[in-house]
């Protein structure tokens, strides 16, 4: 996809999660009911959260982290999959608020730890989990572009800074053999994300896509990372 309808996209997303008139206070996802704060992004208004949510491999039993949590629902549905220790992160401190209240309404505080984070910022050094996720903003403007909102965070990332800081930080906090996976599209830069985990020692291998139900050229992906040396699984 070419790079100008990718930004034009990003920026139809941007302007239909700010249209505070039109977004509803709840919303319903795989089944499940969630509140939306103004100024987090809609799991809604594009079908990639309720993808990331259904293809996951939460570990029974075990930890998640989410890297941009938004409203919780990938958070709230890897503990009622089973994940025995979840935290969440956010760098908008409204999405954290969200999130904490999508916690408490489906009985879950005792399992989910929510944060206010830049990447991995606000995580203890020795934390550890055995699957690390992150629904990326993988839509790249020009590096001059300047984050106006949080809602600007959760689409766009200039020079794939942030994608740098979630691979190159992401085997401090891996448990070992743990996963990590990132939640992608075609409208990404593939090419800059290629280049961006060699110079992290990573590679990875795309395992999960699916097209959106009503733009045939759009794909969302999940990806998932492993060291360079390591044979693909």
């Amino acid at each position: 996809m070419s790079d100008d309808l990718s930004l034009t996209r990003g920026y139809n997303l941007l302007r239909m999660n700010a249209d505070t008139e039109n977004r509803d206070s709840t919303f319903t996802l795989n089944g499940r009911e969630f509140e939306l704060l103004e100024g987090v992004f809609s799991p809604t208004l594009c079908p990639s959260t309720e993808f990331y949510a259904q293809w996951l491999p939460y570990p029974a039993g075990g930890s998640f982290l989410e890297i941009g949590a938004g409203a919780g629902v990938i958070s709230v549905t890897a503990a009622l999959s089973g994940c025995a220790r979840v935290t969440a992160l956010d760098i908008n401190e409204t999405a954290v608020e969200n999130t904490r209240q999508n916690v408490a309404r489906h009985g879950l505080a005792d399992r989910v730890h929510v944060l206010h984070s830049d990447m991995y910022s606000a995580l203890d050094r020795q934390a550890r989990f055995d699957l690390v996720f992150w629904s990326s903003s993988f839509i790249e403007p020009s590096t001059d572009f300047a984050h106006e909102t949080p809602l600007h965070h959760a689409i766009f990332d200039p020079g794939y800074v942030m994608h740098q800081e979630f691979l190159r930080s992401a085997a401090g906090h891996l448990e070992p053999g743990g996963r990590l996976l990132l939640g992608y599209s075609n409208m990404g830069n593939r090419e800059l994300l290629t280049e961006v985990a060699d110079n992290a020692g990573l590679r990875f291998e795309q395992i999960r896509a699916a097209q959106h139900p009503q733009l045939a050229d759009v794909e969302y992906q999940l990806l998932e990372f492993h060291a360079a040396d390591r044979p693909a699984s």
